[in-house]
């Protein structure tokens, strides 16, 4: 249940602001059509989730030494320092669905921009700590759908409810918070 909480919550506060949570901004005023563009997200995510829990899981499984151990609390670490960094909205203003529609464009576009992002790699991070793939994926898909659902309806009118500066450190806090704990385990502080 703990990685499943802390996936959660982790992934809900980094998203917001998130290119991705911008880029359900964009669809969902460019196309008007919220359920396909949820399900999208759903899809990708719990694709895109499901692999870099995987990821995470078998990496710790192969590297299991203190070195390694050491080497996921300074990723959280470094997550906090990248989570202050504000995201932008890329050219995807000028994509169409296409023929293949709201639904598939928005999965694949997710897919895509998710690759490489703060939350997918605090996936394969979190899968790492928790060893636990499907709790991990479960948790880091709600928190997706947590930030992006609210995004989708309520279009740019989500991004004004808190100042992002705020949300970028209240991700960057429970990052380096994360951090620390891996560092409290590691040095007997925490057992």
């Amino acid at each position: 249940m703990e990685a499943l909480l802390v996936s959660t919550l982790v992934v809900a506060i980094a998203e917001i602001g998130d290119k991705t949570q911008l880029l359900a901004i964009i669809l969902a005023t460019r196309f008007k059509k919220p359920v396909p563009i949820i399900l999208g997200i759903l899809v990708a995510t719990l694709a895109n989730h499901a692999l870099a829990a995987t990821a995470g899981y078998w990496v710790s499984d192969f590297l299991s030494g203190a070195w390694f151990k050491w080497a996921i609390a300074i990723s959280f670490i470094a997550m906090a320092a990248w989570a202050l960094i504000p995201d932008k909205a890329d050219d995807e203003e000028g994509q169409s669905a296409g023929r293949y529609g709201v639904f598939v464009t928005t999965a694949i576009a997710f897919f895509l921009v998710e690759m490489g992002d703060k939350t997918q790699i605090a996936t394969v991070a979190l899968g790492a700590k928790f060893h636990s793939i499907f709790w991990v994926a479960a948790g880091t898909t709600l928190g997706m759908m947590l930030a992006n659902v609210p995004a989708v309806y309520l279009g740019e009118a989500a991004t004004k409810i808190v100042p992002l500066k705020y949300v970028r450190m209240g991700a960057a806090l429970i990052f380096l918070l994360l951090g620390i704990w891996q560092v409290a385990e590691l040095t007997g502080l925490l057992k």
